[in-house]
């Protein structure tokens, strides 16, 4: 056996399917193995392996065992010469392999080898060799000298921006996202430190291989495309703690006690500097927008108070009092805000009628309270009809100034049009056509490319004529059939510099899925037919909102529920389990003994799925818990609660 591929996957499903059909096809000269471990996922990467790719070998988890822990249990079941860490956001040429493999039996001083990574819009992915992180050179990364200054050989050295990507060299660390490794050589330095969870893995590993006395190279006559941490957002919080730990651990395991000192505190430093960074502006992000929706609610309520007072209300003189400004209407915005939050109308992409009807619920709230205050308290109907109607005109029309703005973040739902170019053979490019339409994608204008030299009439030109395609007809988006057209016509495509400013997507054959990555902010552009997971942030809140309305409602029922249910004092139970955030009213049913089911986290369930019938076996029951993670309803939870009550007093 020549070589053992390992991929290590967490809940990236549509990309891991596109990374083994890749894989399969850079196999076909080269005799191999492939073994997929799975850390837990919950998206359905389990049963897709099982079913469009049988010849895989899976091991899935029901733990994450993270990306050291995961490779390790994989790594004794390798048969072959040379072990490949692979990750499954990967897109692999057809000779990649070959070459590879070709390049190590040439070179019997090296340990591990790494290859030249693109990312989705076809740049050069700069960590494809690194430097050993040194306290000056962390130091250089750390405060950005090594942006400033990335081909100077003195603060450049942690990508090594001084070295010709396009040539082969001897370099320190190679990635985790692509690393061969020489099977005698693993043997020797042993596997790979579970200490590091999900980062430092290959800095710990290419240091390790290095001491042994081989060396690491990076070889760029091979090439991937790697769709950059689609499982960890780069300028998240928990990735700068885990990250820069993992730095910490590295320099105690390998550096003289006083290199190691200054190396923590520096990593310490850079931990607080970029956590700090990072939740700021998370704040801002997450603020800005209700903070300027709340002074415009508030300066313009303010302006048709004063117009109301002098010339309706109080003609003769007079004003509301001042309780008004001070208390009442801080009040009424919060609410008004925090209804249009709840029903969605923050959410990405915009839209308006989740505002609209965040507006109304909002006002039938405050009316509702405006009748329970004192009467010292009750100022003006009128002013809260005025306050609704400005706070729902002046929303829809920021909404609509960002959108025009073309600020990409507050885009209008199904406002975005895009000029698409899809290559393939007519069946692949009709089936993509669909697949864009059924997810959702509003495409302006879509032109045919043909993988060939031919160019039939449905065919606005063929693949030679990209360029001039894109350029004539404005595209910008182009998404190769990977069926049609190999990794290697698409990577020559992408880095071509005939096509600048496109975004590149492709498709994998038999797949509902069209993958791709422009940058490492956006994590994976993905268009996809997808199911309405439970796991959702949306349907997460819907479904706490719910438990909340409907436990509010049985208690203040609860003198007539209690001749309903069956243990009228375990509803109570319940009821305030529910309250609390202990326990759903709807949940997965329990299965005890059962293999576990790879399912997103819910809070305990009083009521199931398996409710809906009498005498379910053990399969229709397991069906059923994953159709409702996967097809999420708000009303098949209402429906369920009603349809149970006289349950609701089970035991939990």
């Amino acid at each position: 056996m020549d070589i053992s591929i390992i991929i290590v996957n967490y809940n990236v499903e549509h990309f891991l399917d596109h990374c083994l059909h890749s894989v399969t096809r850079a196999l076909k000269n080269v005799r191999g193995e492939v073994i997929v471990v799975d850390n837990n996922s919950v998206d359905g990467s389990v049963e897709m392996v099982g079913r469009k790719h049988p010849g895989v070998r899976l091991i899935p988890n029901l733990t994450n065992k993270g990306f050291s822990g995961a490779n390790n249990q994989a790594i004794p079941l390798c048969t072959g010469r040379y072990i490949l860490l692979l990750n499954p956001d990967t897109l692999v040429e057809e000779d990649t392999f070959s070459k590879s493999i070709a390049f190590m039996d040439a070179h019997a001083d090296a340990g591990a080898l790494g290859v030249k990574m693109i990312n989705g819009k076809g740049a050069f992915l700069p960590e494809s060799k690194r430097s050993l992180p040194t306290p000056f050179v962390a130091f250089c990364k750390i405060f950005g000298l090594s942006a400033l200054f990335p081909g100077s050989r003195a603060f450049g050295r942690y990508h090594l921006g001084y070295l010709n990507k396009d040539q082969t060299h001897k370099v320190e660390v190679l990635s985790g996202a692509f690393m061969m490794l020489r099977k005698s050589v693993l043997d020797k330095t042993g596997l790979l430190d579970e200490s590091f969870f999900m980062y430092g893995e290959d800095i710990d590993l290419s240091y390790r291989i290095l001491r042994a006395g081989y060396f690491n190279y990076y070889y760029p006559e091979a090439r991937i495309i790697h769709y950059k941490g689609e499982s960890t957002r780069k300028s998240s919080v928990n990735y700068v703690f885990v990250f820069y730990k993992a730095m910490i651990i590295f320099a105690k395991k390998h550096f003289t006690s006083g290199n190691a000192g200054l190396f923590a505190f520096l990593i310490n430093l850079a931990i607080y500097l970029r956590a700090g960074v990072a939740v700021l502006n998370r704040i801002i992000k997450g603020m800005a927008l209700p903070l300027f929706d709340a002074c415009v609610m508030f300066f313009g309520i303010y302006f048709i108070k004063n117009y109301y007072e002098e010339n309706f209300k109080y003609t003769a003189g007079g004003s509301f009092p001042e309780e008004f400004i001070r208390y009442v209407l801080p009040c009424y915005i919060l609410i008004w805000l925090g209804t249009v939050f709840l029903s969605g109308g923050y959410d990405k992409p915009i839209r308006l009628s989740k505002i609209l009807r965040g507006v109304i619920i909002g006002t039938g709230l405050i009316l509702v309270l405006y009748a329970l205050l004192p009467e010292s308290l009750r100022f003006s109907r009128i002013m809260i009809f005025l306050g609704a109607a400005w706070t729902g005109i002046s929303l829809l029309l920021s909404r609509s100034l960002l959108h025009f703005s073309g600020l990409g973040r507050f885009r209008l739902d199904g406002s975005t049009t895009k000029r698409i170019a899809v290559a393939g053979s007519i069946e692949e490019c009709s089936r993509v056509d669909q697949l864009l339409k059924q997810s959702g994608v509003n495409a302006s204008f879509t032109a045919y490319v043909s993988p060939g030299e031919v160019k039939k009439a449905e065919f606005t030109g063929t693949l030679s004529q990209l360029g001039e395609i894109c350029s004539i007809y404005k595209i910008e988006e182009v998404i190769f059939c990977s069926k049609d057209i190999s990794a290697q016509v698409i990577i020559d495509q992408m880095i071509s510099p005939s096509n600048p400013d496109i975004d590149f997507k492709i498709a994998p054959p038999e797949s509902l899925s069209v993958i791709g990555s422009n940058s490492i902010d956006t994590s994976g552009d993905l268009y996809v037919i997808e199911t309405n997971s439970v796991s959702k942030p949306v349907n997460r809140r819907n479904k706490r909102i719910i438990d909340l309305l409907f436990t509010l409602v049985c208690l203040a029922g609860s003198p007539l529920l209690m001749f309903i249910v069956k243990d009228p004092l375990r509803f109570l139970v319940n009821s305030f389990g529910v309250l609390f955030g202990k326990l759903s009213w709807v949940g997965f049913a329990e299965m005890p003994g059962e293999i576990p089911v790879n399912l997103p986290h819910l809070r305990r369930g009083v009521l199931h799925p398996g409710d809906t019938g009498h005498n379910l076996n053990t399969e229709t029951i397991k069906r059923l818990n994953m159709l409702y993670a996967r097809d999420y309803r708000a009303w098949n939870d209402l429906s369920l609660m009603i349809k149970g009550i006289r349950k609701l007093g089970r035991k939990v």
